[in-house]
This record gives C-alpha cells, sequence and structure tokens, in this order.
C-alpha cells in the first residue's frame, strides 16, 4: 500500500524540485523505474537529484548518469556508496549483493523517495536557517581592490558590471591620475621587461623556495627572542613581575609571523630605488636602528683559549727508530770477537770477569773457541749468561721507564 500512488507523488516533488527532464510525461518514470539500473534514463534522473542535493550537502560520493545497460553495474556501486553516506534507512537499498539492487520497480520508485526527500529537507534547512551571508569585510582580493578604489576616488561600480569594465575603469582613472604628478614620483618599473606565463610561473617557484628557506631562518630568530625574553624571567624578582612582562611581549610578539608575505606582485610594483644598496652603518639608517641598549658596554671578558694552533702537541708513545749500524770488530762495547767473559755482557774483557750489572757473580769463560759466556745476575743474584756470538749486531730498546737488551734475538732485563 505504501508504494501504491508513489509514482505521482514523486512526479510533483519533482516538479517542485525544478526538474524538467522527459520522465514528467506520463509513463515516462514507471517505464524507467521497471528498467531500474539498466535504463539511462532513470540513472540520469538519480544522477541530476545528486548533483543538486550536493549544492546543499558535502558529500564526497558522486553519482553519474549512464549511456548504456551495460554501464549498470558502475551505477549500482556508486550509488551504494552514496546510500551509506547518506545511512539510508532502507534495508532493501544498503543490504545484499550490490549487482543485484536497483533493478525492480519497487526499489527504483523507493530510491526515488529516499532521495527526493533528502534534497526537499536540504532546501527546507536553507531556507529556515540560511548561511550565514559573507563578512562586510570580504576576502583579501575584495580588500585591495576596494581600497584601489579609494585611493583613486571612484565611484561606486554598477552590479552589472563585468571584471573586464571593471578593471579597464580603474585603468583609465589610475592613468588620469597619475597625468597630475610629475613623471619622477614613481620612478621606472625595475622589472621592465614584459612576463609571459612561463615567467611568471618561473618566478613563483622561485618565489616559493625563497619563502620556505626565510621561513626557516625566521622560525630560528623568533625562537631565539623567545628564549632570550624568558631569561629575563628567571631571577626572583622578575618572578613576581610576570604578568607585566607578558602584557608588554605578547602584543608585539603576535604581530612578528614567520611566513613571508612577499609576493610576485611586490616584484612587479618594485621601483628603480630598490636597486640602490644602502649601508647599514650609515647615519641615516642608524637613526631609526639606534637603540639604548646599543650603549650597554660589556666587561672585559677572560681569554679561555682553546685554539687550535695553540694546543701541544702530545708525547710520542715510542721513541723514533733509527737505522741499524754495525759494531766495530775486536774488543770493547756493544759485542765483537772476545776470549774472556763479558761484564754483564755489556762489556768485553779478555779474561773471565765480574758477572751482572751489580755486585754479580764471577764469569767463567766457555770452552768455545768464540769467546765466554758470562756469568752473572740481575741484581745480586747469579746467572747463566748468553754465550757472545761475534759479529752480531744488538741494540738497546728503551719503552718508558724498562731497560732491554737483545743479543742475538735473547731479551734480558737490565734495568726498570
Amino acid at each position: 500500500p505504501f508504494l501504491i500512488g508513489m509514482d505521482n507523488e514523486i512526479l510533483v516533488s519533482l516538479e517542485d524540485l525544478g526538474y524538467q527532464g522527459p520522465l514528467l510525461e506520463d509513463g515516462a518514470l514507471e517505464c524507467a523505474a521497471m528498467g531500474g539500473a539498466a535504463s539511462p534514463e532513470y540513472t540520469k534522473l538519480c544522477a541530476w537529484i545528486v548533483s543538486e542535493l550536493k549544492l546543499y550537502c558535502k558529500l564526497e560520493e558522486n553519482v553519474h548518469a549512464t549511456n548504456r545497460p551495460s554501464e549498470a553495474e558502475s551505477f549500482q556501486l556508486e550509488m551504494s556508496g552514496l546510500l551509506s553516506e547518506l545511512a539510508c534507512p532502507y534495508p532493501v537499498l544498503v543490504t545484499g549483493d550490490i549487482t543485484q539492487r536497483f533493478l525492480n520497480k519497487d526499489d527504483c520508485l523507493l530510491l526515488l523517495t529516499f532521495l527526493v526527500s533528502e534534497l526537499e529537507a536540504s532546501r527546507m534547512i536553507l531556507v529556515n536557517k540560511p548561511q550565514k551571508k559573507a563578512q562586510e569585510s570580504g576576502s583579501a582580493v575584495f580588500q585591495e581592490l576596494k581600497a584601489v578604489c579609494l585611493v583613486l576616488g571612484m565611484s561606486k561600480t554598477p552590479a552589472n558590471n563585468t571584471m573586464f569594465q571593471f578593471f579597464s575603469g580603474i585603468e583609465k582613472k589610475l592613468k588620469e591620475v597619475l597625468s597630475r604628478v610629475p613623471s619622477s614620483h614613481i620612478g621606472d618599473p625595475l622589472m621592465k621587461k614584459p612576463l609571459g606565463p612561463v615567467h611568471l610561473e618561473k618566478i613563483e617557484a622561485i618565489n616559493q623556495a625563497l619563502i620556505n628557506d626565510y621561513d626557516v631562518r625566521r622560525k630560528m630568530l623568533l625562537k631565539r627572542l623567545d628564549v632570550t625574553v624568558q631569561s629575563f624571567g628567571w631571577s626572583d624578582r622578575a618572578k613576581t613581575r610576570t604578568e607585566e612582562l607578558a602584557k608588554v611581549y605578547q602584543p608585539l610578539r603576535s604581530v612578528l609571523v614567520s611566513r613571508s608575505r612577499i609576493s610576485v606582485a611586490h616584484l612587479l610594483a618594485a621601483r628603480q630605488d630598490f636597486s640602490k644598496i644602502l649601508r647599514t652603518s650609515s647615519g641615516k639608517i642608524r637613526e631609526k636602528t639606534a637603540c639604548a641598549i646599543n650603549k650597554v658596554l660589556m666587561g672585559r671578558v677572560p681569554d679561555r683559549g682553546g685554539r687550535p694552533c695553540e694546543i701541544e702537541p702530545l708525547p710520542p708513545e715510542m721513541p723514533s727508530w733509527q737505522k741499524r749500524q754495525d759494531a766495530p770488530h775486536g774488543g770493547g762495547q756493544y759485542g765483537g770477537t772476545g776470549h774472556g767473559g763479558g761484564r754483564g755482557g755489556y762489556e768485553q774483557h779478555d779474561q773471565g770477569g765480574r758477572g751482572g750489572y751489580e755486585r754479580g757473580g764471577g764469569g767463567q769463560g766457555d770452552r768455545g773457541s768464540r769467546g765466554g759466556g758470562a756469568r752473572g745476575g740481575y741484581h745480586q743474584g747469579g746467572g747463566r749468561g748468553c754465550a757472545g756470538t761475534p759479529n752480531v749486531p744488538w741494540y738497546v730498546y728503551l719503552p718508558s721507564n724498562l731497560t732491554c737488551c737483545r743479543i742475538n734475538n735473547h731479551l734480558m732485563h737490565i734495568e726498570s
């Protein structure tokens, strides 16, 4: 009973909503509903209702009309997504196999009823609660154009004027004003070459890169400013005046922003006087940049050093190596041939001498024909020395505080 006469109610609602399609004819809507998703006329009606609904609701899903019955599946998918977003209360339209939806007459009429009711409700809400009108201040572009008109003394532009007529009026008024002032009043433009779309695109890219770079620099400077001001409040005396400091500092700080407002328009408006290089320390510049805090002189700061050129090199861990020298032939120091025992292996004599380095026992010659071995100890103890070998060089190795003697690849401790 609910569906009886539904097509007539839908037709009345469609006429009220402003629909002027072919389905308003007698029997056309019923025939299209019988075809359902396979009927291009039915999908066109649904797409029109959805397009009107999107004017009042922020919908993410969209529905497109089909051109042939084979495109019915795409319509079913799009409509199912839209019904889910609108939270459709009819289970027959949102449950079951998607490819089996919107195929019979009753379901298609129910779908039209739901969409029409949503559109009617959206328009009623707009009438009862109209959207807030744009603020009188308008957008930033409107403010700029309004300021131009006020400066040039232009009267209010008629509402039916096109944008071309509006800007033509500004150009005409601007030329009229410039004719009354000297030619050097504004100066020549810094950018005289005409710029095309390609040039403007490249300039915009360069400007964006510079904005990003200087945005980081300004953020760093602002952070240093905040930290410096905060450091003034660390003392016990300043903690009692935190609110006074905030009242003075916050209004000034809120004006400082990190994002640059420089645009391509500033480049086009630049004049030749911008190319002059001014010294930041000149008298005229310092008149506006001088501050009382610049006169505060810092006390003498002690020299803390730390210069690389003043650091002394570390002492070497090992002595420098020297070229090996051949030992002299005959008796004497540093080896050589001999018939007697050595003095602790350090000096050689013809006879058996005192062994060891300090008060060692007497040496006794060896039976060999190459000289006697020295008998002696490390300090006062005994010990058996090494047999001397003629013409074999030996050397002394001194690591830190330990003295060693190497003879014939045998290492002996002599002094520590």
